[in-house]
């Protein structure tokens, strides 16, 4: 006889949702696919998906800004399925040099070059994100090469329903959610990598709710990944 799912009622964002385990199996199974493009830990890998899937129905674009080998944007592309529009930008030079603002740790990690958690100051070939969509099959979409004071400017009019942020620096997360956050539809969401990582992260996110006067909250998947829901 075959295991009854079990079924969790969730809070999420003021949204009641469903979730089963058979969902967490094939995400797992995810995670081994895309294991060699991504940096995110299974746990949290999970876990996005998992959010993301909560958030399917709503109607728009997904954006990743910090896309490394985009083993992420991927895997998230196969939940969303395949006639959704994908924005992928990455500078594929690594990520800038932290300020004072990002805190000690965020100095500090990256002065420690031969850190096995330090993946060439997070540097990686834009050749190997064309790797990961083909894996995944998917073909609507489009990479970004460039710094994101240079390319963000940019880009065009677009409804915007999951962002997900992996930029790691405040002055990076700040001019990501200058110009995206307007372009995030009301009730889409923002995935914020590295809330809980780097100071310089949390710390853009709150000056940038306090100088637009958002409404918009902060809240919490599962004990571990911060996201924004858009509220006008």
């Amino acid at each position: 006889m075959a295991k009854k799912l079990v079924k969790e009622v969730l809070r999420l964002g003021g949204l009641e949702v469903k979730r089963f385990n058979k969902a967490r199996r094939q995400y797992q199974l995810s995670y081994k696919k895309y294991q060699p493009y991504t940096m995110v830990p299974r746990d949290a890998f999970i876990l996005n998906l998992d959010l993301c899937h909560q958030y399917k129905s709503r109607k728009g674009d997904f954006v990743e800004c910090g896309v490394w080998r985009g083993g992420m944007s991927a895997a998230i592309a196969e939940i969303l399925g395949s006639d959704r529009q994908l924005h992928l930008f990455d500078s594929f030079q690594g990520l800038p040099d932290a300020k004072d603002i990002d805190g000690k740790e965020a100095l500090a990690w990256q002065r420690d070059v031969n850190s096995p958690g330090y993946f060439d100051n997070c540097r990686a070939e834009e050749s190997y994100v064309l790797q990961a969509m083909k894996l995944a099959g998917h073909k609507k979409y489009q990479t970004y090469p460039g710094w994101f004071d240079e390319t963000l400017p940019e880009f065009g009019d677009h409804d915007v329903a999951i962002l997900r942020l992996d930029g790691d620096w405040y002055d990076s997360i700040m001019v990501c959610l200058d110009h995206l956050f307007p372009k995030v539809v009301e009730g889409g969401i923002v995935l914020l990598d590295d809330y809980y990582t780097w100071d310089g992260c949390a710390k853009a996110v709150h000056d940038y709710l306090s100088k637009t006067e958002s409404p918009s909250r902060v809240y919490q998947w599962d004990n571990q990944i911060a996201y924004l829901v858009k509220k006008s």
